[in-house]
């Protein structure tokens, strides 16, 4: 072993484990809409978040723990029947491999990708492009210390689980991952394409995405879900985006009929930019507002 290999590793034995981030604490948007008998609070989800990142407290706390219903985009399921339903879904048996299908120079990007992961050579052969596409967006996340534990529908389902808050799903979990099944193959191949040529750039995307989140920024937070829209096929943005959001209001207006409160959690891209739940809502004669607009503290 190289001497100055041994240094480094003998440095990080006698350094002991490293200090904990510092606390950082967020102020993210949430939403109220309500008639005489009924609120449903909107609260923009990030599905991976940072541990140090300090986000259920104050308002969002204090509306969760008003609330006797928590609806996330999909009910909570085990792992491992989660993952018996993404194969199913997002697995072939014939045709042409995943490599086969990609252009020759992006081949290689997806070999070295997986490789990172930790999967094997050929593992991803029978995977679908969508699949493909979604399993390796987590890994820039990881490279810069996200972790889906620390995302907000984590952290709420264990919270409503100690509370004895019913919790629901808008979706069935193999209805969700139907939207990304039945895309067109040229756009489920532009999602991979696209996510193999900025493996680096998704981490900065993302971490914009949390620092306006952090400051309940929803102009800015708007300007990068549009954008992110604009560079993402038609078809994506229909099925992904505005027929989901579209349902999803039409289920929060029907929920008014039902005396109660509610904390509803769905991605922060549904409820930031110029296609989001709450303009749905608004077609529907529906007002919603701010609970506390951002620098009101």
């Amino acid at each position: 072993m190289p001497f100055r290999l041994i240094l480094a590793l003998a440095a990080l034995v006698l350094a002991g484990p490293a200090a904990p981030p510092p606390p950082v604490p967020a102020d993210p948007p949430l939403w109220i809409v309500r008639d005489d008998d009924t609120v449903i609070y909107l609260f923009g989800s990030v599905h991976w978040l940072k541990s140090e990142v300090e986000w259920f407290d104050d308002e969002v706390r204090a509306a969760f723990e008003r609330a006797d219903q928590l609806v996330l985009e999909t009910p909570p399921v085990d792992p491992a029947e989660a993952r018996r339903t993404q194969d199913a879904i997002g697995k072939t048996t014939d045709g042409p491999t995943l490599p086969e299908r990609l252009p020759a120079a992006y081949r290689p990007k997806l070999a070295a990708a997986l490789a990172e992961l930790g999967y094997p050579s050929g593992a991803f052969d029978r995977v679908k492009p969508w699949l493909a596409a979604t399993t390796l967006s987590v890994l820039p996340l990881r490279r810069r210390g996200y972790s889906s534990d620390a995302g907000v529908e984590t952290v709420l389902t264990a919270a409503a689980r100690r509370a004895d808050i019913a919790i629901i799903g808008l979706e069935p979990r193999i209805e969700q991952l139907g939207y990304f099944d039945t895309l067109p193959q040229a756009a489920q191949l532009a999602m991979l394409t696209r996510q193999l040529d900025n493996m680096d750039q998704t981490g900065d995307s993302t971490d914009a995405v949390l620092a306006a989140w952090i400051a309940g920024d929803v102009a800015a937070l708007g300007r990068i879900v549009d954008a992110d829209q604009r560079e993402s096929s038609a078809d994506f943005g229909k099925a992904i985006l505005t027929d989901r959001n579209r349902r999803w209001a039409a289920w929060i207006k029907r929920r008014l009929d039902t005396p109660g409160t509610v904390f509803m959690a769905v991605g922060v891209g549904h409820l930031s930019g110029s296609d989001t739940v709450q303009r749905a809502l608004a077609r529907l004669g529906q007002p919603v507002r701010r609970v506390r607009p951002a620098g009101a503290r």
